[in-house]
């Protein structure tokens, strides 16, 4: 079993990639108990066509050709280059359904996967292609067709023919063997593997989420009761009561927020009409019950997709133990599409709440204590993030309108064949726009907080978290009064939220 912190180490961080003695013995034993029992038998794949071809049997002197044709015939996808990570993912994706044992593919088949992933060798797969039944057949079949030292791949930051990059570090293409060509195309590797990497950074932005709630409620000397855990308690929710703890972790040493016990219940107050607010806004009081959903449901998520990649998604399924070939639809990504939609559901959220506390910041006749735009310069001469927040709301809307669902978007194909699909892998990638909507939100949402703490001369009443975000963030855009382009500085805000955790 591999677990999300072996996942990252391996896709983020370079960590090398081997199979054990285990590993290569059920590999091995599942190819040579597939080559006896295809033997004289019919068998999806290794003597038919594929798809609707199944029903064409191919001839004894064709069968390494069918292997080389399914990959090369399918590769065929369209669009931009899938990100390294995601095409890392895939790879590690892929191999672990093959260490399982149950493909019967050859065993140079996993080992020249890994070669790639510790060679850094990405190889280039476009975005579209993939209706997420048979797996991710097109994304999957670029993947291959690099493998047999075909089609293009990155390697040290350049686009360059396969062939010469293997020559380069001395590796031999691979040669498919029996279904070798079937087994590599199959399989929910990309959405999976696209799936893992939206998953890390999902957990990334309810980090920041609850670092920037804080320091909004500090900005805005919210009370701290709505932190409390006997109110957060209350609510049989495992993610509302986890982030309230978080919240009260980080605004501890904070001399900001107020006491409502020694401010509201201690205090004798006369006054009919309170210039303070009795209860902030919902972006601010209601952060525990917002960010305990979306906790939850990228919880969730991750349980899905570990289990995904853990899991034998191949057709047919090469069993030793009871010396059999089953076919059926593992390759379908119903689990995958449908968890991608839930998650980019609950990164839009997030980025709602960011875009919220953002209009607070900027709004001076609700917030009652900063200038328009947290402007530090003249009103009128100057404008401080007012242009900013336009560039937040359309991002946000924006998301809005891709969390409409993909999983119930199927459409047949493959001359009906394929009559109900998972859409799995463009589930995935809508959901990886809408995570990359919400690091640009979160990059504007993070310049008007620091502008807003040093507005308020607030900077040394901060909990010490909250002071370390401000000067991590002060260290990329300084105090500023004149207007000056700002499309770099939030560029470098994001890269900045995307390192956390990823090393």
């Amino acid at each position: 079993m591999i677990d999300l912190q072996q996942i990252e180490d391996i896709v983020f961080n370079g960590k090398v990639f081997t199979l054990t003695a285990t590993d290569e013995q059920k590999i091995a034993q599942s190819y040579r108990f597939l080559s006896d029992f295809a033997k004289n038998k019919l068998i999806y794949g290794i003597n038919t066509g594929f798809g609707p071809m199944a029903q064409y049997r191919i001839s004894e002197d064709d069968l390494q050709s069918l292997q080389y044709n399914i990959v090369r015939s399918h590769a065929c996808g369209a669009g931009k280059p899938l990100k390294a990570t995601d095409v890392r993912a895939a790879m590690l994706a892929r191999c672990c359904t093959f260490i399982a044992g149950k493909s019967g593919v050859h065993l140079d088949t996993a080992k020249s996967l890994i070669t790639f992933i510790n060679n850094g060798i990405i190889p280039f797969v476009p975005e579209h292609g993939s209706v997420g039944a048979s797996g991710d057949l097109v994304q999957l079949s670029h993947l291959a067709l690099t493998l047999i030292g075909e089609g293009e791949v990155f390697y040290q930051g350049q686009l360059l023919p396969t062939k010469n990059v293997l020559e380069q570090l001395n590796i031999e293409p691979l040669t498919l063997h029996l279904r070798d060509g079937l087994s590599l195309v199959n399989g929910t590797a990309f959405m999976t593997g696209i799936g893992l990497v939206n998953l890390i950074y999902a957990k990334q932005l309810i980090h920041w989420s609850v670092i920037t709630s804080v320091l909004m409620n500090e900005i805005a000397s919210s009370y701290d009761d709505c932190f409390s855990q006997i109110l957060n308690d209350l609510k049989q929710h495992k993610g509302q009561r986890i982030i309230a703890q978080q919240l009260r972790a980080i605004a501890n040493d904070s001399k900001c927020m107020k006491d409502r016990q020694k401010e509201l219940y201690e205090q004798n107050h006369k006054e009919w009409i309170f210039e303070t607010k009795v209860q902030p806004y919902y972006s601010l009081r209601c952060v525990p019950q917002i960010l305990g959903a979306i906790y939850d449901e990228v919880e969730n998520a991750e349980k899905v997709l570990i289990n995904e990649i853990n899991s034998v998604d191949d057709n047919p399924i090469v069993d030793v133990e009871t010396q059999n070939v089953y076919h059926g639809g593992n390759f379908h990504g119903d689990y995958v599409s449908f968890e991608m939609d839930k998650l980019k559901i609950a990164i839009t959220k997030l980025t709602m709440l960011a875009e919220r506390q953002l209009n607070y910041i900027f709004h001076d006749k609700i917030n009652g204590i900063l200038p328009p735009f947290v402007n530090l310069g003249k009103l009128g001469l100057n404008y401080g993030l007012q242009a900013a927040q336009f560039t937040a709301t359309s991002t946000t809307a924006e998301s809005q309108t891709l969390s409409n669902p993909m999983y119930v978007h199927s459409i047949p194909n493959n001359n009906d064949n394929q009559d109900v699909v998972s859409m799995g892998t463009n589930s995935a990638l809508i959901a990886r726009q809408v995570i990359d909507n919400a690091f640009q939100v979160m990059a504007i949402h993070a310049m008007a907080l620091v502008q807003a703490v040093d507005c308020l001369q607030i900077k040394d009443k901060l909990s010490s978290q909250t002071m370390d975000f401000y000067r991590k963030v002060r260290a990329i855009v300084p105090i500023f009064i004149e207007d000056t382009p700002k499309y770099k500085e939030i560029e470098q805000l994001i890269c900045f939220l995307h390192q956390y955790g990823v090393k």
